[in-house]
């Protein structure tokens, strides 16, 4: 695997779909490892050359949408899901602290390197990536 990230996509901004309509968690709800909840998953971020879903978009606060802002989870993080919630391992005051997302960002490769550097994971363009454990996705 190359060592530059490839580019990330929502995937509602593609044509693609997931290979099993079951894996498609948008609109579910987003719980921490508390049960508390932190938003709604909004998107699916893919990356464009393996067509892999590498993160999770999550609207949170606001009044009925209006005002949400996105968070974006990797997917890493994600330890269960069910028909209803997508539960991730961290807390959600963790999820709250991780490095905001600026649309207006002009190195975006380099957000989503400090952003997986903040969850403790490395990057999946780079060559010390460990997938993770359980394959919510593929």
């Amino acid at each position: 695997m190359n060592t530059e990230s490839t580019t990330m996509m929502q995937l509602s901004d593609t044509d693609q779909v997931l290979a099993d309509p079951a894996q498609d968690i948008r609109g579910r709800k987003v719980f921490d490892r508390d049960g508390n909840e932190v938003g709604r998953v909004d998107d699916l971020l893919i990356d464009t050359e393996q067509k892999r879903v590498r993160m999770l978009r999550v609207e949170h606060g606001g009044l009925f949408g209006v005002g949400a802002t996105p968070l974006y989870i990797p997917v890493e993080a994600v330890d269960r899901v069910t028909d209803d919630e997508v539960g991730i391992d961290r807390s959600r005051v963790q999820v709250a602290e991780a490095p905001q997302y600026d649309p207006d960002l002009v190195d975006r490769d380099k957000y989503f390197t400090d952003l997986y550097s903040y969850y403790g994971y490395a990057p999946y363009w780079a060559p010390e990536y460990i997938p993770p454990g359980r394959r919510f996705f593929r």
